[in-house]
């Protein structure tokens, strides 16, 4: 047995996977191999090659960008059980962000040669990596219609529930391990700006705040804060 088989339960818990074909599944994890990245370890940046196919299993991977000047562009943060990395398989080209490990972080890689040969011999298999992909879609035009038409507020409680839920992918989780700073960045608002919502938030008990997390108390209130 392949040693990503050990994380299909984990993956199971993620609603893109669970809902594939068994078979699609299994020639998943036959395929992929097993990662290990350290803190702040750069998986891929961007305009690198397509390599393949991720699944976060432990840990955290950060994505955005990062200036010449080195100032960062925040896009997510995402934790077990999220794939990522399908945009590269459909077109072929190089990468279109940066992806760091956020803390201990454990992966699984399926390459990009042998998942282009089992879509070859079964074609039907891209509708499925194309949910994967309109699913992720369909988010960014809702966080750039957000952008245009909700103030920073709103803007900071949708945000907080889509990585509680993590973007889709999984049951809603109290705690979310996320500093203020790369909340900030994420929503293109400044620290101080995002510090006050969430201290107000706080005060309303819908959550808590400590070093470099924040616990939600009260997920329909936060719903509500969100509009």
């Amino acid at each position: 047995m392949n040693a990503s088989h050990a994380y299909q339960t984990r993956l199971l818990q993620g609603h893109w996977f669970s809902a594939l074909p068994a078979a699609l599944q299994d020639a998943l994890l036959a395929a992929a191999q097993v990662q290990q990245l350290a803190a702040g370890q750069v998986l891929f940046r961007r305009g690198d090659k397509p390599c393949g196919l991720y699944a976060v299993v432990e840990g955290g991977m950060r994505i955005g960008a990062v200036s010449a000047t080195g100032k960062e562009a925040l896009l997510t943060l995402v934790e077990p059980p999220y794939w990522f990395g399908e945009i590269s398989l459909f077109d072929g080209q190089p990468r279109t962000h940066d992806a760091f490990a956020e803390g201990a972080t454990t992966l699984l890689l399926v390459p990009q040669a042998p998942l282009l040969t089992l879509l070859q011999q079964q074609p039907q298999y891209w509708r499925d990596f194309a949910l994967l992909m309109s699913q992720k879609l369909r988010l960014a035009f809702i966080a750039l219609e957000e952008m245009s038409l909700l103030p920073a507020a709103p803007r900071l409680a949708r945000r907080l529930l889509l990585i509680a839920e993590n973007y889709g992918e999984g049951e809603p989780r109290r705690l979310i391990h996320l500093p203020q700073e790369q909340l900030a960045l994420m929503l293109s608002i400044s620290r101080q700006t995002t510090n006050q919502i969430l201290k107000e938030l706080e005060s309303q008990g819908i959550l808590r705040l400590t070093y470099g997390e924040i616990e939600i108390l009260d997920l329909p209130r936060l719903r509500q804060a969100a509009q």
